[in-house]
C-alpha cells in the first residue's frame, strides 16, 4: 500500500510539473487557424462550383453544334451482284449447306476464286434456281471429292483442283458455312451424278 501512495504522489507532482511548463495556445491564434480553414473550405466550394459550371456549359455547347445528319460510312456500300445470302446453320447444327455447281475457279495468290450457281433438288435431279454468286476461298479449303479425285472418297485441297474446276458448270457439290457464313468445307454431290 506505501508503494501505491508513492507512485500516486509522483504522478501528482508530475502532473502539477507539467502544467506549469505548458504555454497555453491564445485565443487569436485558434480563431485566426479556424478562418483560414473555413476560408480554404470556402474558396474549393466556389472553385469547385465553377469548374462544374464550365464543364456544364462546355458540354451543352458541344451538344448544340453537333451535326445533325448521320455520319457518312467509312466504306461506301457498293451493291452486291446477286441476291446471295449465306445460309445459316439450323438450330443444333454446326453447318449449313447450299448445293451448286461450282466453276470457273481463277486462282490467284494464296486464294481461288470460284462461281457457284445455286442448285436445288427435284425428284433426285439437280435444277438450277437462278442466283449465281462468286466465293473468294482459301487454296487451302478443303474438298471432299469423290469422281473429281478419281473415283476413291479423298480429301483434296482446293488450290489442287483449279485447273479442273476452271471450266464451266459441270461438278456439283454442297458448299459448308459456319455460322458467321464462312465457307468451311466443299463436298461432291457425287450422289446426283450416279
Amino acid at each position: 500500500m506505501a508503494d501505491e501512495t508513492k507512485l500516486e504522489d509522483h504522478l501528482a507532482a508530475l502532473a502539477e510539473s507539467g502544467l506549469r511548463h505548458a504555454v497555453p495556445v491564445a485565443a487569436e491564434r485558434i480563431r485566426a487557424r479556424g478562418e483560414r480553414r473555413l476560408r480554404r473550405r470556402r474558396a474549393a466550394l466556389v472553385s469547385g462550383g465553377a469548374l462544374l459550371a464550365v464543364a456544364v456549359t462546355v458540354g451543352g455547347l458541344s451538344l448544340a453544334w453537333a451535326p445533325r445528319g448521320p455520319e457518312p460510312p467509312a466504306v461506301i456500300p457498293t451493291p452486291t451482284d446477286s441476291s446471295f445470302v449465306p445460309p445459316a446453320p439450323a438450330a443444333g447444327e454446326e453447318y449449313a449447306g447450299e448445293l451448286g455447281y461450282v466453276y470457273g475457279a481463277v486462282a490467284k495468290g494464296d486464294t481461288v476464286r470460284v462461281t457457284v450457281e445455286q442448285l436445288r433438288t427435284v425428284r433426285g435431279a439437280a435444277t438450277p434456281v437462278g442466283v449465281v454468286h462468286t466465293l473468294t476461298l482459301p487454296r487451302g479449303t478443303l474438298v471432299e471429292a469423290r469422281q473429281l479425285g478419281g473415283g476413291s472418297p479423298e480429301d483434296l485441297d482446293l488450290g489442287r483442283l483449279v485447273g479442273r474446276l476452271a471450266g464451266g458448270p459441270r461438278w456439283v457439290f454442297v458448299i459448308d458455312y459456319d455460322s458467321e457464313g464462312r465457307v468451311h468445307s466443299l463436298r461432291e454431290a457425287y450422289w446426283l451424278a450416279e
